[in-house]
Protein backbone atom coordinates (compact mmCIF):
# COMPACT_ATOMS: atom_id res chain seq x y z
CA UNK A 1 0.00 0.00 0.00
CA UNK A 2 1.31 3.55 -1.04
CA UNK A 3 2.02 5.53 1.86
CA UNK A 4 2.11 9.32 2.70
CA UNK A 5 5.89 9.18 2.22
CA UNK A 6 6.07 7.38 -0.91
CA UNK A 7 3.05 9.28 -2.52
CA UNK A 8 4.79 12.74 -1.72
CA UNK A 9 8.24 11.34 -3.33
CA UNK A 10 6.02 10.25 -6.56
CA UNK A 11 4.95 13.64 -6.42
CA UNK A 12 7.84 15.60 -5.91
CA UNK A 13 9.26 13.85 -8.75
CA UNK A 14 6.91 14.05 -11.38
CA UNK A 15 6.26 17.96 -10.00
CA UNK A 16 9.56 19.03 -9.52
CA UNK A 17 8.47 22.95 -10.17
CA UNK A 18 6.44 22.33 -6.80
CA UNK A 19 9.61 21.95 -4.83
CA UNK A 20 8.77 24.96 -2.46
CA UNK A 21 5.73 24.23 -1.61
CA UNK A 22 5.48 20.61 -1.53
CA UNK A 23 8.10 21.37 1.67
CA UNK A 24 5.32 22.61 3.49
CA UNK A 25 2.99 19.89 3.15
CA UNK A 26 5.94 17.57 4.35
CA UNK A 27 6.19 19.59 6.81
CA UNK A 28 2.75 19.43 7.95
CA UNK A 29 2.34 16.08 7.29
CA UNK A 30 5.59 15.07 9.02
CA UNK A 31 3.88 17.28 12.53
CA UNK A 32 0.27 15.73 12.09
CA UNK A 33 2.13 13.00 13.48
CA UNK A 34 3.12 14.16 17.02
CA UNK A 35 0.96 12.88 19.85
CA UNK A 36 0.70 16.38 20.48
CA UNK A 37 -2.88 16.98 18.62
CA UNK A 38 -4.09 13.88 20.20
CA UNK A 39 -3.86 15.37 23.85
CA UNK A 40 -5.47 18.44 22.17
CA UNK A 41 -8.87 17.01 20.79
CA UNK A 42 -11.92 18.70 22.16
CA UNK A 43 -14.71 16.80 23.57
CA UNK A 44 -17.83 15.92 20.92
CA UNK A 45 -20.90 18.40 21.74
CA UNK A 46 -23.40 15.35 21.92
CA UNK A 47 -26.49 17.77 22.39
CA UNK A 48 -25.64 19.21 18.51
CA UNK A 49 -28.52 18.01 15.53
CA UNK A 50 -27.85 15.30 13.06
CA UNK A 51 -26.72 17.68 10.53
CA UNK A 52 -23.95 19.56 12.36
CA UNK A 53 -20.25 18.61 12.19
CA UNK A 54 -18.33 16.97 15.28
CA UNK A 55 -16.25 20.06 15.82
CA UNK A 56 -18.55 22.51 15.96
CA UNK A 57 -19.82 24.12 19.18
CA UNK A 58 -16.79 22.36 20.74
CA UNK A 59 -13.75 24.27 23.13
CA UNK A 60 -10.57 23.56 21.72
CA UNK A 61 -7.29 24.16 24.45
CA UNK A 62 -4.58 25.11 22.15
CA UNK A 63 -0.79 23.64 23.25
CA UNK A 64 0.57 27.76 22.79
CA UNK A 65 3.90 26.68 22.47
CA UNK A 66 3.98 23.66 20.27
CA UNK A 67 1.30 25.54 17.77
CA UNK A 68 3.97 28.52 17.88
CA UNK A 69 6.59 26.29 16.99
CA UNK A 70 4.87 24.89 13.93
CA UNK A 71 3.79 28.19 12.56
CA UNK A 72 7.22 29.47 12.55
CA UNK A 73 8.79 26.54 10.85
CA UNK A 74 6.18 26.52 8.29
CA UNK A 75 6.61 30.24 7.87
CA UNK A 76 10.20 29.91 7.44
CA UNK A 77 9.66 27.01 4.97
CA UNK A 78 7.40 29.13 3.14
CA UNK A 79 9.00 32.35 3.23
CA UNK A 80 11.94 30.23 1.17
CA UNK A 81 9.79 29.54 -1.89
CA UNK A 82 11.43 32.25 -4.05
CA UNK A 83 8.64 34.28 -4.43
CA UNK A 84 8.27 37.72 -3.47
CA UNK A 85 5.01 37.20 -1.94
CA UNK A 86 6.38 34.58 -0.01
CA UNK A 87 8.98 36.69 1.26
CA UNK A 88 7.12 38.63 2.90
CA UNK A 89 6.08 35.82 5.26
CA UNK A 90 8.91 36.51 7.48
CA UNK A 91 7.52 39.45 9.23
CA UNK A 92 5.31 37.45 11.03
CA UNK A 93 7.75 36.40 12.39
CA UNK A 94 8.25 38.77 14.49
CA UNK A 95 5.25 39.88 14.63
CA UNK A 96 2.93 39.08 17.82
CA UNK A 97 0.17 37.24 16.51
CA UNK A 98 -2.86 36.58 18.53
CA UNK A 99 -2.06 32.62 18.08
CA UNK A 100 -5.91 31.69 18.97
CA UNK A 101 -7.56 33.97 16.66
CA UNK A 102 -5.30 32.43 13.94
CA UNK A 103 -5.69 29.28 14.67
CA UNK A 104 -9.56 29.59 14.81
CA UNK A 105 -9.33 31.51 11.81
CA UNK A 106 -7.20 28.10 10.16
CA UNK A 107 -10.40 25.82 11.48
CA UNK A 108 -13.28 28.09 10.48
CA UNK A 109 -11.55 28.86 6.88
CA UNK A 110 -12.05 32.48 7.66
CA UNK A 111 -9.81 34.30 5.09
CA UNK A 112 -11.04 37.75 5.94
CA UNK A 113 -9.85 37.75 9.96
CA UNK A 114 -6.72 36.45 8.32
CA UNK A 115 -6.08 38.93 5.71
CA UNK A 116 -6.76 41.63 8.91
CA UNK A 117 -4.27 39.47 10.63
CA UNK A 118 -1.66 40.00 7.65
CA UNK A 119 -2.31 43.78 7.29
CA UNK A 120 -1.15 43.87 10.67
CA UNK A 121 2.38 42.98 10.58
CA UNK A 122 2.92 43.48 6.57
CA UNK A 123 2.77 40.17 5.16
CA UNK A 124 1.01 39.28 1.73
CA UNK A 125 -2.19 38.38 2.94
CA UNK A 126 -2.61 35.34 0.34
CA UNK A 127 0.60 34.26 1.26
CA UNK A 128 -0.55 34.10 4.70
CA UNK A 129 -3.69 32.67 4.01
CA UNK A 130 -2.42 29.73 2.17
CA UNK A 131 0.20 28.98 5.43
CA UNK A 132 -2.73 29.81 7.83
CA UNK A 133 -4.96 27.28 5.86
CA UNK A 134 -2.05 24.07 6.96
CA UNK A 135 -1.78 25.42 10.43
CA UNK A 136 -5.01 23.39 11.84
CA UNK A 137 -4.14 20.15 9.61
CA UNK A 138 -2.45 18.26 12.69
CA UNK A 139 -5.13 18.64 14.97
CA UNK A 140 -8.00 18.30 12.08
CA UNK A 141 -6.04 14.76 11.37
CA UNK A 142 -6.04 14.03 15.09
CA UNK A 143 -9.89 14.70 15.05
CA UNK A 144 -10.88 12.79 12.70
CA UNK A 145 -8.59 9.63 13.79
CA UNK A 146 -10.94 10.14 17.66
CA UNK A 147 -14.35 10.96 15.66
CA UNK A 148 -14.05 8.31 13.06
CA UNK A 149 -16.18 5.64 15.62
CA UNK A 150 -18.87 8.70 16.07
CA UNK A 151 -19.70 9.74 12.32
CA UNK A 152 -22.91 8.30 11.72
CA UNK A 153 -23.60 5.98 8.99
CA UNK A 154 -26.18 7.76 7.76
CA UNK A 155 -24.47 11.38 7.27
CA UNK A 156 -25.40 12.20 3.82
CA UNK A 157 -24.29 16.05 3.84
CA UNK A 158 -22.27 17.57 1.42
CA UNK A 159 -19.80 18.83 3.74
CA UNK A 160 -17.35 16.68 5.99
CA UNK A 161 -18.96 15.40 9.26
CA UNK A 162 -15.82 15.98 11.09
CA UNK A 163 -15.05 19.97 10.20
CA UNK A 164 -17.71 21.11 7.75
CA UNK A 165 -15.23 21.44 4.62
CA UNK A 166 -16.00 20.48 1.09
CA UNK A 167 -15.00 17.27 -0.17
CA UNK A 168 -11.49 17.06 -1.59
CA UNK A 169 -12.95 14.27 -3.91
CA UNK A 170 -14.99 11.77 -4.81
CA UNK A 171 -13.61 8.18 -4.70
CA UNK A 172 -15.51 5.18 -6.33
CA UNK A 173 -14.15 2.25 -4.50
CA UNK A 174 -13.97 -1.40 -5.57
CA UNK A 175 -16.09 -3.93 -7.97
CA UNK A 176 -18.99 -2.38 -5.74
CA UNK A 177 -18.34 0.93 -6.88
CA UNK A 178 -19.48 2.77 -3.60
CA UNK A 179 -19.16 6.21 -3.79
CA UNK A 180 -17.25 7.88 -0.82
CA UNK A 181 -15.96 12.14 -0.44
CA UNK A 182 -12.78 12.35 1.57
CA UNK A 183 -12.07 15.50 2.96
CA UNK A 184 -8.06 16.98 2.01
CA UNK A 185 -8.07 18.72 5.57
CA UNK A 186 -9.03 16.33 8.19
CA UNK A 187 -8.48 13.64 5.73
CA UNK A 188 -11.49 12.10 6.83
CA UNK A 189 -14.36 10.20 4.83
CA UNK A 190 -18.47 10.29 4.27
CA UNK A 191 -20.87 8.34 2.58
CA UNK A 192 -21.63 10.29 -1.12
CA UNK A 193 -24.88 9.62 -2.54
CA UNK A 194 -24.84 9.30 -6.45
CA UNK A 195 -26.30 12.05 -8.99
CA UNK A 196 -25.85 14.67 -6.12
CA UNK A 197 -24.48 18.22 -5.90
CA UNK A 198 -22.59 18.50 -2.55
CA UNK A 199 -22.86 22.41 -3.04
CA UNK A 200 -26.42 23.01 -3.42
CA UNK A 201 -28.29 19.44 -3.03
CA UNK A 202 -29.23 19.14 -6.61
CA UNK A 203 -30.37 15.91 -7.67
CA UNK A 204 -31.79 16.34 -11.15
CA UNK A 205 -29.89 14.46 -13.40
CA UNK A 206 -30.87 17.20 -16.12
CA UNK A 207 -28.65 19.51 -14.21
CA UNK A 208 -25.58 17.10 -13.47
CA UNK A 209 -23.09 16.08 -15.97
CA UNK A 210 -19.90 14.32 -16.29
CA UNK A 211 -16.38 15.41 -17.69
CA UNK A 212 -14.04 13.03 -18.92
CA UNK A 213 -10.61 15.14 -19.68
CA UNK A 214 -8.64 14.03 -22.92
CA UNK A 215 -5.33 14.41 -20.94
CA UNK A 216 -5.88 12.40 -17.82
CA UNK A 217 -6.08 8.66 -16.48
CA UNK A 218 -9.64 7.12 -18.12
CA UNK A 219 -10.27 6.05 -14.40
CA UNK A 220 -10.71 9.77 -13.42
CA UNK A 221 -13.82 12.48 -14.17
CA UNK A 222 -15.56 15.43 -12.83
CA UNK A 223 -18.52 15.73 -11.42
CA UNK A 224 -19.89 19.16 -12.17
CA UNK A 225 -23.46 21.08 -11.23
CA UNK A 226 -24.98 23.54 -14.34
CA UNK A 227 -27.39 25.30 -11.82
CA UNK A 228 -24.22 26.31 -9.37
CA UNK A 229 -21.77 25.56 -11.42
CA UNK A 230 -19.61 23.55 -8.78
CA UNK A 231 -17.62 20.28 -9.32
CA UNK A 232 -16.18 17.40 -7.46
CA UNK A 233 -13.43 15.22 -8.88
CA UNK A 234 -14.18 11.22 -8.99
CA UNK A 235 -11.45 8.93 -8.79
CA UNK A 236 -11.61 5.28 -9.49
CA UNK A 237 -9.97 3.03 -7.07
CA UNK A 238 -9.45 -0.72 -5.97
CA UNK A 239 -9.60 0.21 -1.95
CA UNK A 240 -9.78 3.74 0.47
CA UNK A 241 -6.78 6.35 -0.21
CA UNK A 242 -4.56 5.78 2.31
CA UNK A 243 -4.02 7.73 6.12
CA UNK A 244 -2.46 10.93 5.08
CA UNK A 245 -2.69 10.46 1.30
CA UNK A 246 -5.98 12.59 0.96
CA UNK A 247 -4.32 16.44 0.66
CA UNK A 248 -1.48 14.38 -1.90
CA UNK A 249 -3.80 13.07 -3.98
CA UNK A 250 -5.79 16.19 -4.49
CA UNK A 251 -2.79 18.06 -5.31
CA UNK A 252 -1.51 15.04 -7.82
CA UNK A 253 -5.05 15.05 -9.69
CA UNK A 254 -4.65 19.24 -10.49
CA UNK A 255 -5.09 18.46 -14.05
CA UNK A 256 -8.55 18.11 -13.38
CA UNK A 257 -9.42 21.24 -11.67
CA UNK A 258 -7.36 22.94 -14.40
CA UNK A 259 -9.86 20.94 -17.02
CA UNK A 260 -13.12 22.31 -14.80
CA UNK A 261 -11.86 26.15 -14.14
CA UNK A 262 -11.62 25.92 -18.31
CA UNK A 263 -15.05 24.99 -18.24
CA UNK A 264 -16.59 27.55 -15.75
CA UNK A 265 -16.57 25.43 -12.79
CA UNK A 266 -14.71 26.15 -9.56
CA UNK A 267 -14.91 24.79 -5.95
CA UNK A 268 -17.05 27.06 -3.22
CA UNK A 269 -14.04 28.89 -1.60
CA UNK A 270 -15.48 28.77 1.99
CA UNK A 271 -16.23 25.94 4.10
CA UNK A 272 -19.42 24.00 3.94
CA UNK A 273 -20.31 24.40 7.33
CA UNK A 274 -19.48 27.25 9.72
CA UNK A 275 -18.01 25.34 13.20
CA UNK A 276 -18.43 28.09 15.44
CA UNK A 277 -16.05 27.01 17.77
CA UNK A 278 -14.04 28.50 20.87
CA UNK A 279 -10.35 28.54 20.94
CA UNK A 280 -8.23 29.12 23.61
CA UNK A 281 -4.84 28.74 24.82
CA UNK A 282 -3.44 25.79 27.07
CA UNK A 283 -1.35 27.70 30.28
CA UNK A 284 1.97 26.10 30.45
CA UNK A 285 2.31 23.67 32.95
CA UNK A 286 3.93 24.83 36.40
CA UNK A 287 7.63 22.89 37.51
CA UNK A 288 7.95 22.71 40.97
CA UNK A 289 11.42 21.75 42.65
CA UNK A 290 11.89 19.93 45.62
CA UNK A 291 15.56 21.01 47.85
CA UNK A 292 16.87 18.59 49.90
CA UNK A 293 18.57 20.24 52.78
Amino acid sequence: MMTAGTALDDLKRRRQEWAPWLAVVEEVLRESGASTWDAAVPAVNEARPTTVPLLAGTTLRLPGRSVRRFLARLIRIASLGGTSKMATLRRALDADLDVPTLFSASLCQDNDRVKGLAETCGADAEALQAVTALLSVPLLHACARRFAPSINESWVQGYCPVCGSWPAFAEVRGIERSRVFRCGRCDGAWHSRALFCPYCDMADHEELVELLPEKTESSAAIDACNRCRGYVKTLTRLQACPPGTVMLEDLASVELDVAALEQGFTRPPDAGYVLELRVTEKAAARRFFGWKS
